[in-house]
């Protein structure tokens, strides 16, 4: 039976190859369209302890990448973009596994539990787990937020 599956779908390696490097593009694009807004917001000098701009970061860490993405498609389209919120899933995957491995001692998140750790590492902009040196909005949301972004725009993209 698994020798009639055919994953490729009739590709040949120079096409599943153009597709891989396309895909891993357009998650680095996804990335880099982050970059270039948190440096915006650096530049901007805000405070990094105020709750309010890291909830405007975390709506334009979604909605820009959306933009880029549909703008991305209209212009070149690639059936490939639309999925890279697998790289999203895969990332935040890794990051939690990381943070779960972190040792925690005194300070905020001293008796975390799972879940309260990942919760106040990732989502709790007042009173962060103290891990990561307190960029886990940055790598274990927002990277992930800006890549599904992305994606979204891109398949709104190529529909139109």
């Amino acid at each position: 039976m698994m020798d009639d599956f055919d994953a490729s779908q009739g590709k040949s390696a120079g096409d599943l190859g153009r597709e891989a490097l396309w895909f891993t593009l357009h998650t680095i694009f996804a990335v880099l369209v982050l970059a270039v807004m948190v440096i915006a917001f650096w530049i901007a000098h805000t405070d990094p302890d105020a709750i309010n701009p890291k909830i405007l970061a975390t709506v334009l860490a979604f909605f820009i990448p959306m933009v880029v993405g549909f703008i991305v498609m209209r212009i070149r389209p690639d059936n490939t973009a639309k999925y890279i919120w697998i790289s999203a899933m895969l990332l935040f995957s890794i990051v939690c596994v990381w943070v779960l491995d972190l040792p925690t001692g005194n300070g905020l998140c001293e008796h975390c539990m799972a879940v309260e750790k990942l919760y106040r590492t990732f989502f709790d902009f007042s009173h962060g787990s103290g891990l990561m040196g307190g960029d886990g909005v940055l790598v274990g949301f927002w990277m992930p937020l800006s890549m599904i972004g992305y994606a979204i725009g891109a398949k709104f993209g190529l529909d139109s």
